[in-house]
């Protein structure tokens, strides 16, 4: 038995292996790819709906009036919701880096996460609460994540009403 010990994330996964060849040709990986959505993914679907059933707040998905285009946005309190996939957005990207198959991936992982940053940052700026939720967080529990949203919302409400004077 071997001494070392095996860095897994919470899936199982053997962030230490080696890189292994890619099963599919390039046309097949490249076919493969251009089927996955910038939108209307079962992650994001499921979770509007729970988030529909759970609050009473208007809400938006998909605004491109934004930058970023938040996937959820609550306009009158200024709460905008970030889905954000585990790998296209790079969660814990630098523990499975090495693991790409091509320079190309590991730049197009490495723009999405700081074009990340700065859109949280402009949103911020702007006055906007910004919430980025993982997928894995989602598959885990939604419950969290819906709490913490309508947490935020009504923390941002209180604030808002408070500066009107309107505050209880």
């Amino acid at each position: 038995m071997s001494n070392i010990r095996r860095q897994r994330n919470f899936q199982g996964r053997d962030f230490r292996k080696k890189r292994q060849p890619d099963p599919l040709n390039r046309r097949k990986r490249s076919r493969l790819m251009s089927r996955i959505r910038a939108y209307g993914s079962k992650m994001e679907i499921s979770f509007v709906a729970m988030l529909k059933s759970s609050c009473d707040e208007m809400f938006e998905i998909n605004d491109r009036t934004l930058i970023g285009k938040p996937d959820i946005v609550f306009r009158r309190v200024k709460v905008c919701v970030f889905l954000d996939s585990d790998f296209w957005h790079g969660w814990q990207y630098p523990r499975w880096r090495h693991l790409l198959k091509s320079e190309f991936w590991r730049r197009k992982i490495q723009r999405n996460r700081e074009r990340d940053k700065e859109v949280t940052r402009r949103l911020r700026r702007q006055g906007w609460t910004v919430i980025r939720l993982w997928e894995h967080n989602l598959a885990g529990d939604a419950g969290n994540a819906l709490t913490l949203i309508t947490s935020s919302i009504l923390v941002d409400d209180a604030a808002r009403n408070s500066k009107s004077g309107l505050f209880l």
